[in-house]
């Protein structure tokens, strides 16, 4: 059985490639609602595209009030001679989702046009998740197609709006029963038996209007999202004197970064460029993205930006105790140390600190902070460790989302069935199961696990510019996740 089914991956190697590239050029960021379209017209024109296919393949397919839906078969028993005698309610899930999140700026390639060049197929989604969910699909399609029927469901459920705020897997599991056990190809290999607890919230300070001669700070924005490390920041000052932007142009041409850490070297070569608009002057920083669980992947432009606007003299108090606290206790730090909570533990390792947005609006400028951390903790002790430093600022806090760690044993049986999959494909005698940063769908219901599709020897392209999938580690990912439905529902 096997052979067969990993012979018909092989087979279908052009479909899955086309497939993938209609998927990736649906633009599915998350937008506004429509009709029959919660989570904006691209999202629902990417769950149509997904389970019209599924039908003309048929699988059955369902539409949950357009929050989700599901591809799925089997849950059949069969007697020696291939006839039902009975079905089955336990449902494997293969949690997966097709939104993604903003392109960002600076690609090379189209971030919706599906270019495949050197072997890769470039564009947003390609990894982060509609690669990985195109590879499940034809996974099961091989085993449908070689005539295997699982006595447990098979189920690939797609998500909506993984990268904001669950809300469609919310209703989905409210409407539909979720699945027994599974996993969710959102992450990396080998398996992953744990996800440090992410919190999202918004710092707030208070800016009173600036009066008087010299430098002011008139805008202040950057950030795609929270989850995301910034690959853009911008500020516009106005001056009285012209000869204040002359030094701020000079300042930025000598511009180099000398604040940043170890972890996060690739900062020092961020520079800042400036430009007249109109009578003001524009600042403009440029960092590299990354995802937000993987901060030391990027440059964090927010954090470049106001490394510079240290070496201007504001006139505004208020904005000169924001960049001072932003430079003392964030600044180019990953682990929250000058916050006060710098927290670690051995089953999950050290707390990430990401700052995804600022933005300067009427007389407050927000901070929108995405942490991630460690396993043994709580958001609770977390919120209380930062309090002395928001409070000695004057600022606020606004909590806007917090999801708890999750953790299995690295002993249990389908940990340790899915590293026997992940081995035989890849010869990695050496890996063991791992706990990452990452909030994935395997928070979703219980006895979910992340398990690939990025592997330990790729760099993870998700959330940045030119994101890609290499062909043969898509097909690679199909293989190992039909293996892996096969032997959790043989």
């Amino acid at each position: 059985m096997q052979m067969e089914y990993l012979k018909r991956i092989d087979e279908t190697k052009d479909e899955m490639i086309k497939t993938l590239q209609e998927l990736v050029s649906i633009k599915s960021v998350e937008d506004k609602p429509a009709p029959d379209a919660p989570f904006g017209k691209g999202v629902a024109e990417a769950l149509d595209y997904m389970l019209q296919k599924a039908e003309a393949e048929g699988f059955d397919a369902e539409n949950i009030d357009n929050y989700g839906g599901h591809i799925e078969f089997g849950g059949y028993m069969l007697d020696e001679e291939g006839q039902i005698v009975g079905t089955s309610e336990e449902v494997m899930g293969i949690i997966g989702h097709l939104d993604v999140v903003p392109e960002g700026t600076d690609w090379e390639y189209d971030p919706f046009g599906g270019i495949i060049a050197d072997g890769k197929i470039y564009g947003r989604g390609t990894v982060d998740n509609k690669g990985p969910v195109v590879a499940a699909f034809y996974a099961m399609k091989a085993l449908k197609d070689s005539g295997y029927v699982p006595e447990k469901k098979v189920r690939l459920i797609l998500g909506l709006d993984e990268e904001t705020n669950w809300k469609g897997m919310k209703h989905y599991l409210s409407k539909v029963k979720a699945p027994d056990f599974g996993f969710t190809p959102d992450a990396e290999y080998p398996a992953i038996h744990g996800e440090k607890g992410i919190m999202v919230f918004q710092l707030a300070k208070k800016i009173g209007k600036t009066t008087g001669k010299g430098i002011e700070l008139r805008s202040l924005k950057g950030g795609n999202a929270p989850n995301m490390v910034a690959d853009y920041a911008r500020a516009v000052i106005r001056a009285d004197k012209m000869e204040a932007y002359e030094k701020v142009k000079e300042l930025a041409a000598e511009y180099r970064n000398t604040s940043c850490t170890e972890e996060n070297q690739a900062a020092y070569g961020a520079k800042i460029n400036c430009k007249g608009i109109g009578k003001s002057l524009e600042i403009v920083a440029q960092g590299v993205s990354a995802h937000g669980a993987t901060p030391e992947n990027g440059v964090n432009a927010i954090s470049v930006l106001m490394d510079f606007l240290r070496k201007i003299d504001i006139i505004n108090d208020d904005v000169n105790e924001f960049v001072e606290f932003y430079n003392q206790h964030i600044g180019f730090e990953l682990d929250g140390k000058s916050m006060g909570c710098g927290f670690s533990d051995e089953p999950s390792g050290k707390l990430v600190f990401n700052v995804g947005q600022v933005e300067l609006e009427g007389e407050a400028v927000m901070l929108t902070v995405n942490i991630r951390y460690p396993v043994t903790l709580n958001d609770d002790k977390v919120y209380e460790a930062m309090m002395p430093v928001i409070n000695k600022y004057n600022m606020g806090i606004i909590k806007i989302k917090s999801q708890e760690p999750i953790y299995m044993p690295a002993d249990d049986p389908m940990i340790e069935t899915l590293m026997d999959i992940y081995r035989e494909h890849t010869g990695d005698r050496e890996k063991r199961p791992i706990v990452i940063g990452g909030g994935t769908y395997a928070r979703a219901a219980k006895n979910i696990v992340a398990f690939g599709s990025i592997f330990p020897e790729d760099p993870d392209p998700s959330h940045k510019k030119n994101e890609f999938i290499e062909i043969d580690k898509l097909v690679l990912n199909a293989k190992i996740f039909a293996d892996a439905i096969y032997r959790l529902t043989h």
